[in-house]
């Protein structure tokens, strides 16, 4: 099983198919580039360790990664909320205060305007979201419709990387025969490098936004069939990657 990205969110991923008894490849096809809305990002830090923010939000363990490379400073009375397993693990590692992040049986976004009291108070809030450039706002969007003061910032850019020699080999011969496709940016990478998979190969695409994205590029996704004889496989590779993360990279 190709596991298309690395970091926390690669080896939280690859823990838990390695757990289910995959063997796991991690190669990752898209990696993060300084955002083209750098300034903007400088200032925003800047106001965030000034304190003018009462919360910080992330649903993409990249985020702290970027807060890391800018020494960022939260100031101690800005509030942190976070999506996702691995964003939460990313943001603890480095040393940064959560102070919201949702269930774990449903740690989505949605989720988060959902179960975030403080949002529907009736007190207008000055919130910082922080996101990649290929993500869509969700929670910018939920908060804006809530009357908040809200500052997007692009945190960084998501960008493609080409596979190894080895890698393409192995996935052109089937010796890895399941690729994980986790957002839209991987769909489009998968398409572009490797354009002649195996008719044995499994393409398990983790949510709406990066199927859709599949099925406009024709990728072979035949296994989507109940009566297709790969199908359980494919559906149990979804489910323990939903089961660990959050689509932070389709999200906001």
């Amino acid at each position: 099983m190709l596991v298309p990205r690395g970091g926390t969110w690669g080896n939280l991923v690859s823990k838990a198919l390695r757990e289910q008894g995959a063997q796991t490849v991690i190669a990752p096809l898209v990696d993060f580039a300084h955002t083209s809305e750098e300034d903007k990002l400088v200032q925003a830090l800047k106001e965030l360790e000034e304190g003018r923010f009462d919360w910080l939000t992330a649903t993409s363990s990249t985020v702290a990664d970027v807060l890391q490379h800018h020494n960022a400073v939260i100031h101690p009375d800005t509030k942190v909320a976070v999506v996702g397993e691995a964003t939460a693990v990313a943001f603890r590692d480095a040393g940064y205060p959560i102070t919201r992040t949702p269930h774990e049986d449903n740690n989505t976004t949605h989720a988060l305007l959902e179960e975030w009291p403080e949002i529907d108070s009736g007190e207008v809030l000055r919130v910082l979201t922080l996101r990649s450039d290929v993500a869509t706002p969700v929670l910018t969007t939920g908060l804006l419709s809530r009357g908040h003061d809200v500052t997007p910032v692009l945190a960084f850019r998501t960008v493609g990387v080409p596979a190894s020699v080895h890698i393409r080999e192995d996935i052109e011969s089937g010796r890895i025969n399941a690729l994980l496709v986790a957002s839209p940016k991987i769909a489009m990478e998968v398409a572009e490098q490797f354009p002649n998979l195996p008719e044995t190969t499994i393409l398990a695409c983790v949510g709406v936004n990066a199927h859709e994205t599949a099925v406009s590029l024709g990728l072979p996704l035949e296994a989507d069939d109940s009566s297709h004889p790969l199908h359980k496989q494919k559906q149990a590779v979804v489910d323990t990657v939903e089961s660990v993360i959050d689509q932070s990279d389709t999200l906001d």
